[in-house]
């Protein structure tokens, strides 16, 4: 059977791409890394009247790729074959490098065409990807090393009082984690605001040393921290895996998983002991799915890391989820571009099930943050 379009089904008739670049409230940073702004690369595809709205935080050159070498892919393919046109935009990119850039752009093209055959089903996304739940948890993510105390307390008292989130995250590591006294300091000041009844995790996006990490991991253990995510660089996976052997606290990562391999190695070390996944990264729900399952053959549960938008409806379909992060600069940034997206109460994101598809559609203001 032919993978592209027949009379009666309807195909893929076009492919848009846009980058919006929205600076952030003040400049960030966490152990590694400094930014001022925060860059969304929006793919829209059409078929039958009806458009698809995708997306991934990723650099501009995502939307080249995407103009370039995939929409020529996807293009013409039927609409509702989702996983026919992920293979062929795989394919297609053999010699441009799968991981990073590539996969990003991928993401943006998949997460928009499973949004149209949703919508073309006029059915919510997680019921056309298999629903397994009608919300889904989130935990606070943010507590930037540049926020001041007053403007950590905000944030914290926002997700914990306004939202009722039952977990916060900080991050830790700051400047190569040669500020260990302050990281630990200041998850001290977490630990006061939020009292005992509210979890705390840490994030040292690697900037650790395995000894560091093993140090600090100690500490965090007697603060009652029950999540320390990448304390070593996710490649390390004997370090993260003897931390996870030593330490009380639940070791994470994942984010940088680009493709299912990466994510294979990570289970099959026992490196952490909850897989973070970003549907943004790992080309798209289409692949984010198939992670989540490769996690759950190994007894593990999975968090989908930032765009908590658009994971709303992809998280939901799997049963091995543990919460959604509800990160500040794209909570803060979805609901400026996009119509539709998801609350959060008592802790938890409320998916639209009243509307088809990912419920999101871009907003006409968004135009003002356009760059390319």
């Amino acid at each position: 059977m032919s993978s592209r379009g027949t009379a009666s089904a309807p195909t893929v008739e076009h492919v848009d791409v846009a980058v919006y670049t929205v600076p952030t409230e003040q400049p960030e940073s966490d152990g590694t890394l400094t930014w001022d702004s925060t860059t969304c690369v929006v793919v829209q595809v059409r078929a039958a009247g009806r458009t698809g709205l995708g997306y991934t935080y990723g650099p501009a050159a995502c939307a080249t790729l995407v103009t370039d070498v995939l929409a020529d892919v996807v293009r013409g393919r039927p609409a509702l074959a989702v996983p026919a046109a992920w293979e062929a935009m795989v394919r297609r990119c053999r010699n441009a490098g799968r991981p990073g850039v590539v996969s990003m752009a991928i993401a943006a093209v998949d997460t928009a065409l499973w949004d149209l055959a949703a919508r073309l089903l006029e059915v919510p996304l997680v019921v056309a990807l298999g629903q397994a739940r009608d919300d889904v948890p989130v935990y606070g993510s943010g507590g930037f090393p540049t926020w001041d105390e007053a403007t950590l307390s905000r944030h914290v008292e926002h997700w914990v009082g306004e939202l009722g989130i039952p977990g916060v995250k900080i991050k830790i590591g700051a400047s190569w984690g040669s500020r260990s006294d302050r990281d630990l300091a200041r998850v001290r000041r977490t630990r006061d605001i939020v009292g005992d009844g509210v979890e705390v995790f840490v994030d040292a996006n690697g900037g650790y040393t395995p000894g560091q990490a093993r140090r600090i991991g100690r500490e965090l253990d007697g603060l009652g921290v029950t999540w320390f995510e990448e304390p070593v660089s996710s490649d390390d996976l004997p370090a993260l895996a003897e931390l996870r052997g030593v330490l009380a606290v639940d070791i994470a990562a994942g984010e940088y998983a680009y493709d299912l391999p990466y994510v294979y190695r990570m289970c099959d070390a026992r490196a952490v002991d909850c897989l973070q996944l970003d549907v943004t990264r790992i080309a798209g729900a289409t692949e984010w799915r198939r992670a989540a399952a490769v996690a759950a053959a190994t007894g593990l549960e999975v968090s989908a890391h930032c765009a908590p938008a658009l994971h709303a409806h992809v998280a939901a379909s799997v049963p091995n989820l543990r919460h959604v992060e509800y990160f500040v600069d794209h909570a803060r940034l979805e609901p400026m571009l996009f119509d539709g997206v998801p609350e959060v109460r008592e802790g938890r994101m409320h998916l639209r099930l009243d509307r088809p598809g990912n419920g999101l559609l871009l907003r006409p203001a968004a135009e003002r943050y356009r760059v390319a």
